[in-house]
């Protein structure tokens, strides 16, 4: 598998926008690995979690405020720049104090997310297994906010990608460029979440709690 620029790294986010609704949780976080028709295999409810993530990346995708922060990452990494924005955005969710007043809230969070997620192995395709191992293991969610989770995330975007090579540029871009790239987040997340939560509103009938 190798990432293209549509290939969506923020999983904070994307967990944090299924508004504890646990099969909205799955939808949202498989969707990247469920092509074309294969959606029509799950349940209704986890149909409507990956409508709501693509309707997320789409949205994220478009804004003014990503599209700034992509500048400081694309003359080292092109296509590839989003990815990074990505995960920077979960760096900055997760140190949310509007979000996640203390680091016991994000844990806590963190937790339910893991905790959902393996109630409904069931309904996660079996491939995906690992993955999901992975992420409980080395407590990706928690991690964003940490300097070590944005050195492993950027790392493994790198391995998972087909041309890039070297992550220590990126991580010294987001070093170098932190108070740009957090106003560029601040611009953007009370957009994002207004956005969600319409969406759910005008298109799912269970509304988020």
């Amino acid at each position: 598998m190798y990432l293209t620029a549509f290939f969506t790294m923020n999983y904070l986010a994307h967990a944090y926008l299924s508004f504890n609704q646990p099969d909205w949780l799955v939808g949202n976080l498989i969707s990247d690995f469920i092509k074309g028709k294969k959606k029509f295999d799950f349940s209704p409810r986890i149909q409507q979690g990956i409508m709501l993530h693509r309707a997320i990346d789409g949205f994220t995708d478009s804004h003014a405020a990503t599209a700034e922060a992509k500048t400081v990452f694309k003359p080292a990494y092109r296509l590839y720049s989003g990815a990074f924005v990505d995960v920077v955005y979960d760096h900055f969710l997760a140190t949310d104090p509007q979000i996640f007043a203390t680091e016991t809230d994000l844990d806590r969070f963190t937790q339910s997310v893991y905790t959902d997620i393996f109630s409904s192995f069931l309904h996660v395709p079996e491939n995906l297994h690992p993955f999901f191992t992975r992420m409980k293991a080395q407590n990706w969610l928690y991690n964003y906010r940490l300097p070590y989770g944005i050195e492993k995330s950027f790392g493994g975007l790198v391995y998972r990608s087909q041309y890039l090579t070297d992550a220590l540029p990126a991580l010294q871009i987001f070093e170098t460029h932190y108070d740009f790239l957090k106003q560029c987040y601040r611009q953007f997340f009370p957009d994002l979440l207004a956005f969600a939560t319409m969406y759910v509103a005008t298109n799912f009938q269970h509304k988020p709690l």
